[in-house]
């Protein structure tokens, strides 16, 4: 109760007159997973919102740009919830950006609705986020549209029966869904479906129910990191490969973070996705030159872009609102925003506040002395087919 009355306050002084942002700090509370399995997550989300600011200056139409960060630990939601309420309650931010995974954003989206408060998710890919409050708008992509790519490749190439393996929590559902709704609307077989658990899976007897099956392909859903790393050894060790058993995913399989790590076992892997670091673009050249100088031990990524795009967005709204940053004010400027992105063009639907985007179908290839997601064909202005009307 106590909790609620204060939010309650902090909701109607969020509501004030706007007269006096210009002399405020522009504060954005960022919840992400800092520690954990997921710290990756974290980690390059933030280094491109702050590559993001550092380009382009810490004052926004006379507001001094906080960040101010909160650990939520990865798949916790009770502690994101928590993280969020002291982000409003103690430090009175202005947005609340970040959400590494799904759990997370769920856990605060009702908090944004009570608050008024904008959330911008730069990550977490359930398709059903953007509907959990009016004040949430993504940045990053959600699963539905990063996998109808991929099936529809499949069907063209060849694959006519697939068996699905995917994480079993929000994003991993959505994926199972889309891809099995394209595939078997195409002509397509499923021959067998597996959910693996979101935390330290042991891969071996789904990868033996995959080679005792024996399908053209296996579909492939992990959280991006390491499960993807050990799911492609483990498909290698026990010969799925050799077996001639193609292996297709969404880009989360071969996200640049790890792509070092899985060596040439990687090569050849056929994955659909928003954004790869090889994509050809003077905008990319510019971010990918930018991020290698200010880190230059991490490759950039689909995460990062997302951090940097969430950023511009947060600015081009408070400048375009005279440096008003109030939920419902924000939340209708950012509506039907376009812009060029490292990844290419995108807008912000103005029906649904989710990310229309290019998706592209790559390929793993040797670029040089590293290993690149090698984009060859694409769709172009892709929506979220779940949200196509």
């Amino acid at each position: 109760m106590r909790i609620n009355k204060t939010l309650t306050a902090v909701a109607l002084a969020l509501g004030a007159s706007t007269s006096a942002y210009a002399a405020d700090a522009l504060k954005i509370g960022m919840v992400l997973p800092m520690s954990g399995p997921f710290a990756a997550y974290g980690e390059q989300i933030l280094n491109g919102a702050r590559l993001y600011i550092a380009e382009h200056g810490d004052t926004v139409d006379g507001r001094k740009v906080e960040l101010i960060v909160k650990d939520d630990t990865g798949v916790a939601p009770e502690v994101s919830k928590r993280v969020a309420q002291e982000l409003v309650v103690k430090d009175k931010v202005n947005i609340l950006a970040g959400f590494g995974l799904t759990p997370s954003a769920f856990a605060v989206a009702p908090l944004a609705t009570q608050v008024k408060v904008p959330m911008v998710v730069m990550n977490a890919a359930t398709s059903s986020v953007t509907e959990k409050s009016p004040y949430i708008v993504r940045t990053s992509m959600a699963l539905p549209q990063i996998t109808a790519p991929v099936a529809t490749w499949a069907l063209k190439n060849g694959i006519k029966n697939v068996y699905t393996v995917v994480a079993d929590y929000g994003p991993g559902h959505d994926a199972e869904k889309q891809f099995v709704k394209t595939f078997t609307e195409g002509g397509g077989k499923i021959v067998g479906e597996v959910r693996t658990p979101v935390k330290s899976p042991d891969f071996a007897p789904f990868l033996q129910k995959v080679k005792d099956t024996k399908p053209d392909a296996v579909f492939l859903f992990v959280p991006a990191g390491e499960q993807g790393v050990a799911f492609l050894k483990g498909y290698k060790e026990r010969g799925l490969d050799k077996d001639g058993i193609k292996l297709i995913s969404t880009g989360d399989l071969t996200d640049e973070d790890v792509l070092d790590a899985m060596g040439d076992a990687a090569l050849g892997v056929v994955t659909s996705f928003h954004y790869s670091e090889n994509h050809k673009s003077a905008v990319n050249k510019a971010y990918t030159d930018a991020y290698y100088k200010a880190y230059p031990n991490k490759r950039p990524n689909f995460m990062s872009v997302a951090g940097y795009d969430g950023m511009h967005l947060i600015y081009d709204v408070v400048k375009k609102n005279g440096g008003d940053s109030s939920g419902e004010k924000f939340i209708a400027t950012a509506k039907g925003m376009s812009w060029e992105s490292p990844r290419g063009p995108i807008t912000i639907d103005p029906q649904t506040r989710d990310i229309n985007q290019n998706i592209y179908i790559r390929k793993v290839e040797k670029v040089g002395d590293k290993n690149q997601n090698v984009e060859f064909d694409h769709i172009a202005d892709f929506k979220d087919p779940g949200k196509q009307k």
